[in-house]
């Protein structure tokens, strides 16, 4: 039987599709001109930081700005059901409850992503989370009771869902690799810098004892930092990858080029592009739709494995136990013997001494990687927390014990923004591939709200009912994240986010560890034919 050239040689089957794919980037070069953008380089890398930044800030705005106001005179007189007392013990719950219901807001607005992430696009969707959350601002501003307060602060909940689901994936989809770290390290900074104003805003509105502005105003800034987002928005690209997911090339290969300000032209940015294609076509050439059922697969693309470090990575931020603090901290130095106003200020200090431990991981991210700080950040957060069960077990006159823990909650912030606090925003943007990357988005931030809820719930009743009992539960939980990294969670320092699909694709080739082949340095750059042939895309 005889044989046709193309089948004696499968390279020259590669040739003629390398060749067409020559042909339809220089259609694309031409057509992209129509979306050049005046806004590149470095000032397109600031814009997008700052926006990203803006929707982290108004994120940490809003987690740090209850804890005080829990306890203000004028807060207490329109929410008595907030009051704990020993007349009113059962009020823990219903304090943790108008704190956590937040959280269920939150889990909402992420699980939506699951439907309109990807309909939307990444602009759009922070614009509908930005507008959703003034809504419920204004609500919240406007309450007159526990009720209304209650829907308020689910509805302000849904808008950061949709936000804390889309930003990282957005800014990390518009980042170089070798900086992709540190770029969003500086959003995990930047929601400590929210927290440390809304402490500093708290305090400075406490002293407006005659006035329920002492809480209003508190609650109506939030609107400042969703209007900033709004305004500036408009003027940044849609993600690259998102627009060749959406078949837009043309559009997908201008951003590329304004990414990294080099003409269409350039090597660079012809090789980029095509890693993302060649990652679109992996993906998409199943179905043009994907699935949520293909977040159970495995193969190549090992789905089920990726979507799943997400959520677990998300799940374990939460269970350190951080939120305790970040929700409570002027009740945890009210619990310590400190007055009202002295709590207030000891409170402000740990949130500004938070920022300013987050900005280390900055620089620190890319250099040491991953892995390293998470490990760092878990075993030191258990230390801490032994500590703090052994010092609350002693007699509370014992002024030196309470001095101590005061101090090591501040101590126990610090291991966790150097090692959590922005890692668990970045990973699972990066350890994804970009077919399920909005749905795994949508997953792993609402396991990071589910257990949120579930930590922020159970603070007021546990420390009521066990007291230093509740160092000891997140200790032991701390200790598990240990083992959990080191054997499961593979490094993604240095590496694009389509040099993560060869990663696991070539894993799976090998039936290795993609742990282990994570930390390898033989591994083919996405876009190269060797990286092709492991995805399969290339014969």
């Amino acid at each position: 039987m005889g044989h046709s050239k193309d089948e004696e040689c499968p390279e020259f089957k590669s040739e003629i599709r390398y060749e067409d794919s020559n042909s339809k980037y220089a259609n694309y070069e031409a057509e992209a001109q129509q979306y050049h953008m005046t806004l590149r380089g470095k000032a397109l890398s600031f814009a997008l930081a700052f926006v990203s930044g803006a929707g982290f800030t108004l994120f940490g705005y809003d987690q740090g700005v209850m804890s005080a106001l829990l306890t203000a005179s004028q807060f207490e007189k329109v929410f008595p059901q907030t009051i704990v007392s020993s007349e009113h013990p059962n009020n823990a719950t219903l304090q943790s409850f108008l704190v956590a219901i937040y959280e269920l807001g939150c889990l909402a607005g992420a699980l939506s992503c699951l439907w309109v992430g990807d309909r939307l696009g990444r602009r759009r969707t922070m614009v509908a989370g930005a507008v959703i959350m003034i809504i419920g601002a204004i609500l919240q501003t406007t309450s007159f009771g526990y009720a209304h307060m209650l829907v308020g602060r689910v509805v302000t909940g849904i808008g950061n869902g949709l936000n804390t689901s889309t930003v990282p994936s957005y800014h990390a989809e518009c980042s170089p690799a070798a900086k992709r770290g540190s770029l969003i390290m500086v959003e995990g900074a930047l929601i400590t810098f929210g927290i440390m104003i809304s402490y500093w805003i708290d305090f400075g509105c406490f002293w407006i004892q005659e006035s329920s502005a002492q809480w209003r105003v508190p609650v109506a800034l939030q609107i400042v930092f969703a209007v900033i987002m709004i305004a500036m928005i408009p003027i940044l690209p849609e993600s690259p990858r998102w627009l060749l997911k959406a078949k837009r090339p043309a559009e997908a290969l201008a951003v590329i080029s304004a990414l990294d300000d080099k003409p269409t032209s350039d090597e660079e940015v012809r090789r980029t592009f095509h890693a993302i294609q060649e990652a679109v076509n992996a993906e998409t050439g199943i179905d043009e739709n994907p699935s949520l059922k293909e977040l159970l697969s495995g193969g190549r693309s090992q789905n089920f494995r990726r979507v799943t470090l997400g959520i677990v990575v998300q799940c374990f931020q939460q269970i350190t136990g951080i939120n305790l603090i970040t929700y409570y901290a002027t009740l945890l130095f009210e619990r310590l013997g400190l007055s009202d106003v002295k709590s207030r200020i000891v409170a402000a200090c740990n949130g500004t001494e938070y920022f300013l431990a987050s900005l280390i991981a900055i620089f620190i991210i890319d250099r040491i990687g991953r892995r390293k700080l998470m490990l760092f950040g878990a075993i030191g957060q258990c230390l801490t927390m032994v500590l703090l069960a052994i010092l609350g077990s002693l007699p509370k006159s014992n002024n030196g014990a309470q001095i101590v823990s005061a101090v090591l909650l501040f101590v126990f912030n610090s291991f966790f923004a150097v090692g959590w606090l922005g890692m668990t925003w970045l990973y699972p943007a990066e350890i994804v591939g970009l077919r399920m990357r909005g749905p795994a988005n949508a997953l792993s931030t609402a396991s990071n709200w589910t257990f949120n809820f579930m930590v922020v719930m159970i603070t007021g009743p546990a420390f009521e009912n066990i007291d230093y009992g509740t160092y000891i539960i997140f200790a032991a939980l701390n200790a598990l994240i240990v083992p959990v990294v080191y054997f499961f969670f593979p490094e993604t320092a240095g590496r694009s986010l389509e040099d993560m699909d060869v990663i696991f694709a070539l894993a799976h080739n090998e039936g290795a560890s993609p742990v282990k082949v994570s930390l390898r340095d033989d591994i083919p750059a996405a876009g190269t034919p060797e990286a092709d042939k492991i995805l399969g895309v290339r014969d």
